[in-house]
């Protein structure tokens, strides 16, 4: 478990609106005004794609955002993987401990890495959000495509009908789940075709951009 880490900035927006009508809460967009300083730490990392030790939370420079870093996240197929290797997965518990009076929802969240897939084969990129406790869920899927041996880049944007924030008066964590399939589809079997989110430096940052709003008085 990561300690929490200060961060202050107009960040927060991609799972909201669902949420609000569950818990009969209104909230209201409090614009381009800064939030005051908030927190955030990772809680617990599982999964295939984030062995221990290898995810990371931090905070954007510019605070609007937090990053995760990843430093093994891969999935292959073909060649010599082994038969479970084609899906790979990182489950973070994120815990953002919002101002009073405050409450913030994921908007956008931006995935990086590289892919190599021989002729045939193809990937998924795929990430579901949610808040502890809460059957609400948000997710988006992308698509790749071989031949392709290139860098990767993805963004899951939701609009303002469909933002789901954390509810009000309550500490939620909040959960990200992501997922890298690889298909051989009709490529050569002999062939190693793989997707990674990692970049050329060996790590890489994933990006969540939070939108917040105030929660009612009484």
């Amino acid at each position: 478990m990561l300690g929490a880490l200060a961060i202050g900035g107009a960040a927060a927006s991609l799972i909201a609106s669902s949420l609000i009508g569950a818990h009969s809460t209104q909230v209201w967009p409090i614009g381009d005004v800064p939030p005051p300083s908030f927190t955030v730490g990772l809680v617990s990392v599982n999964g295939s794609g984030c062995p221990a030790g290898t995810a990371a939370v931090a905070v954007s420079p510019d605070d609007t955002a937090f990053t995760v870093s990843y430093s093994s996240y891969l999935a292959q197929t073909g060649g010599g993987a082994a038969p479970t290797d084609f899906r790979k997965n990182c489950q973070l518990d994120v815990r953002v401990n919002a101002p009073q009076g405050l409450t913030y929802a994921i908007a956008e969240a931006d995935y990086r890495g590289y892919a190599y897939l021989a002729s045939g084969a193809s990937a998924q990129e795929r990430a579901n959000y949610y808040f502890q406790g809460e059957s609400q869920t948000s997710s988006a899927t992308h698509s790749f495509s071989g031949p392709m041996d290139d860098d990767w880049q993805a963004s899951d944007v939701t609009g303002i009908a469909s933002l789901v924030y954390a509810p009000c008066g309550e500490t939620r964590n909040l959960n990200i789940n992501t997922q890298l399939n690889v298909t051989a589809g009709s490529s050569d079997p002999s062939s190693t075709s793989f997707m990674t989110m990692d970049s050329t430096d060996g790590s890489l940052t994933t990006i969540y951009h939070l939108d917040w709003a105030t929660c009612p008085t009484s």
